[in-house]
């Protein structure tokens, strides 16, 4: 006769003690998270107020007697949730009911007053999502909370501005796209052949880790397509702050434009720096450079060689160049 299950199971399990005092392992703990973490960074965004900032660039059209879940709770909660890990806005029909998920955006937990459940996913989607069609918010039904664009892109900056103590003397500006691909069907979503599928293409400025901007794009677009006045718009707000620091600005051959070139040539205090996409004529021009850096590489690794053949001196000199025979010669170190 098998036993049942239940009975192989004790209550509990007692171990030695550890420093006088008994460890005891058993299997009535309550609920419990993986998202511990999410307690310190809901710490420091209220010591830098990211959520709280960014929820003042949104109106609530609400009635105020009639509001469970504030902007800023709602808006706190959708960051934390793509912060962990958890980008589906479906998520959070699991996630409204986590304990520390309600610690963090300030709900009251074994409360009689109060119940902790968060927002679900169609609250959060009313947020995020708005048809076209709906052209007052103010009088709508259901999506009755309006943002405001000029205002939230204005933080991303002033947010990098304000982590800086003091002004630098020079900042590294980056202009780049990505793919955000798509797996329904989404508005303005084109194949892009580059991704190898059905995406949106954003546009970011970055200035090392920091994000200074982002803007939503439909792949079908040129990657350049509002490169210049986000530059534009960036460098200004900068410049309001800093009024002397040298801004370099970076980018591969997709912002080689001419319009972002002059402009960039017309400010005081920048440079930049993009790459140029291949052509005859750049080939052309550029052989007695690529020749000379050549023979350059070629007389600073030699010695490099002649190291590694004194340290091998029977090693075997399969490649023809210097590159070949480094990689060679370090193949054979890892198999003596």
């Amino acid at each position: 006769m098998t036993p049942n299950k239940n009975h192989c199971i004790p209550e509990q399990f007692v171990f030695g003690q550890v420093e006088s005092r008994p460890v005891v392992v058993n299997f009535k703990g309550e609920p419990v998270t993986s998202d511990a973490g999410l307690i310190l960074i809901a710490e420091l965004d209220r010591k830098r107020e990211i959520t709280s900032r960014l929820a003042a660039c949104f109106k609530d059209y609400r009635e105020p007697n009639k509001v469970l879940h504030p902007v800023h709770s709602l808006i706190a909660q959708r960051i934390y949730g793509l912060i962990m890990g958890y980008e589906d806005i479906n998520d959070h029909e699991t996630l409204r009911h986590d304990p520390i998920f309600a610690l963090t955006v300030g709900k009251v937990i074994n409360s009689k007053r109060e119940s902790f459940n968060l927002a679900g996913k169609s609250t959060l989607n009313r947020l995020e999502h708005c048809p076209e069609e709906v052209t007052s918010k103010e009088n709508s039904r259901y999506h009755r909370i309006e943002y405001d664009s000029s205002a939230i892109e204005t933080l991303l900056v002033e947010l990098f501005l304000e982590s800086y103590q003091k002004p630098p003397r020079q900042i590294i500006v980056d202009l780049d796209v990505t793919d955000n691909l798509v797996h329904g069907l989404q508005e303005e979503t084109f194949f892009n052949p580059y991704y190898k599928g059905y995406c949106y293409a954003p546009l970011y400025i970055f200035c090392g880790k920091q994000i200074l901007a982002a803007k939503l794009r439909a792949s079908n677009l040129d990657p350049a397509a509002w490169g210049l006045e986000e530059l534009q718009r960036v460098i200004k707000i900068i410049r309001l702050r800093w009024n002397n620091v040298k801004i370099t600005i970076r980018g591969d051959s997709a912002y080689s434009r001419e319009e972002i070139m002059a402009w960039c040539e017309s400010q005081t205090g920048i440079e930049y720096v993009f790459g140029l996409p291949e052509n005859n004529r750049l080939i052309q021009l550029s052989q007695s450079i690529k020749y000379r850096a050549s023979q350059e590489y070629s007389r600073k690794i030699e010695p490099v060689v002649e190291f590694f053949e004194s340290l091998f001196p029977g090693a075997p000199d399969w490649g023809k160049s210097s590159e070949e025979r480094i990689c060679r010669h370090a193949m054979a170190e890892k198999h003596i």
